[in-house]
């Protein structure tokens, strides 16, 4: 996944260290989450990413970003959720190779934008895969007590497809499915729409954004619509490389 901010600037990342493997949880038939034990932590915020890198024993090297799905706590850990993409390298190594007590490369925290600190009304819209930044924000929200500060709207194809779906349901979140709903939804299948928002917004909120480029652009239009600033709008798009 390349992630890739709109507006701000990317602080100089922490060095390249390890990263022990200390837990693997499966959320959907192709995403895990992995839980990483950092030789040198430090502080990091929600909606922040790490770089992983991979070194074969030829020498070759191949590196991806993934975004932190845990809330801060300063344990000196954090869970990154992939999805395994056809034909991805790095994705596909971590699903089928990777096991609890192996070592990764990691460094970060990289991002300056797209990062909520917990303090102010947010209103965070993900598509697929795009939930799991806003899911660090999410449980920081409800840690801290502040989970009346935050409304998710997360969209997904089907209930198979639903990241942290034990966890995520709540009063601050609203799940849209656009191919299949579960019997007695109380919302047919479909496309995210208008109506799916919070209505009115809240007053001087952010709206953070992070999906595939056409999901990020709809979203940030309905948000516009219902009369978000634009200023006040952070989007992070991503897309597939494995």
């Amino acid at each position: 996944m390349t992630l890739t901010e709109t507006g701000g600037s990317f602080p100089p990342p922490g060095p390249w260290q390890h990263a022990r493997v200390t837990e693997i949880r499966r959320e959907t038939v192709t995403a895990k989450t992995f839980r990483l034990a950092l030789s040198e932590p430090g502080p990091y915020l929600a909606g922040q990413h790490f770089l992983v890198r991979l070194t074969a024993p030829d020498g070759y090297r191949a590196q991806r970003s993934y975004s932190v799905a845990s809330a801060p706590d300063g344990s000196g850990e954090i869970e990154l959720t992939v999805e395994r993409l056809p034909d991805g390298e790095v994705s596909s190594f971590l699903h089928d190779v990777v096991m609890v007590g192996d070592d990764l490369e990691a460094r970060g925290p990289i991002g300056g934008w797209f990062i909520w600190r917990g303090d102010t009304p947010a209103v965070l819209i993900g598509g697929g895969s795009g939930v799991v930044p806003l899911m660090a924000m999410l449980r920081l929200a409800r840690r801290e007590g502040h989970a009346g500060l935050l409304s998710l709207v997360v969209s997904v194809r089907r209930p198979a497809d639903l990241y942290y779906a034990t966890e995520l349901p709540g009063p601050q979140s609203t799940v849209i499915y656009t191919r299949a709903a579960p019997p007695s939804w109380p919302r047919p299948a479909g496309r995210l729409t208008l109506a799916d928002l919070p209505a009115p917004l809240p007053p001087e909120a952010t709206g953070f954004v992070c999906g595939s480029a056409r999901f990020a652009d709809a979203a940030t239009d309905m948000l516009m619509t219902a009369g978000m600033p634009t200023g006040r709008i952070r989007v992070e798009r991503f897309g597939p490389t494995g």
